[in-house]
Order: structure tokens, then C-alpha cells, then sequence
């Protein structure tokens, strides 16, 4: 979908490519504005909008679960493992 906004058209592909500093509070005013008008007018950028946001809100609330100390060890391992296959054999 792409939104009309005075000459500029407002697609949700730019808001994709945008979420993220629209999401950080990192976009100038004028872009800013423009996907908020986006937003309102299309219901499929909102429910990703409004996901993503949620999702942050969640995670950052979170500590992070510690690692049970045997699948740390099989996971270095396998990574290890696959290491190996990329190296120049000599």
C-alpha cells in the first residue's frame, strides 16, 4: 500500500526500511510525521508497527536466561566442528 502525503508518497516498504529508527527515535520530524500518517491509514504496517514495539517492550524487561553449562559445551563444539570444515588444510 502506499499513503498520498502532499507530493510525497509514503509506501510500506519505506516504512520497513524505517521501522527501526522510527522505532529508536532516531528519524527527523518531517519523515517521522509522514509514517505516522502512514500508520493510521494502513492497518497491516500497524499490526507489524505495533507488534515490534510490543516485542521491545517485552524483551527489554527481561534478563537473559543463563546457558546450562553441557549445551554451552555441545554448541561450542558443533560450532568448532563446522569451523574446521572452512579452514585451508595444509
Amino acid at each position: 500500500m502506499t499513503i498520498a502525503l502532499g507530493a510525497r508518497l509514503i509506501s510500506c516498504r519505506k516504512l520497513l526500511a524505517e521501522l527501526s529508527n522510527y522505532l529508536d527515535d532516531e528519524l527527523d520530524p518531517d519523515l517521522r510525521r509522514e509514517l505516522q500518517v502512514h500508520l493510521r491509514a494502513c492497518p497491516d504496517c500497524w499490526v507489524l508497527f505495533d507488534t515490534t514495539r510490543r516485542t521491545i517492550i517485552i524483551l527489554r524487561g527481561n534478563e537473559p536466561y543463563p546457558m546450562p553449562e553441557d549445551v554451552k559445551q555441545r554448541l561450542t563444539e558443533a560450532i568448532h566442528r563446522k569451523m574446521a570444515r572452512f579452514r585451508p588444510q595444509a
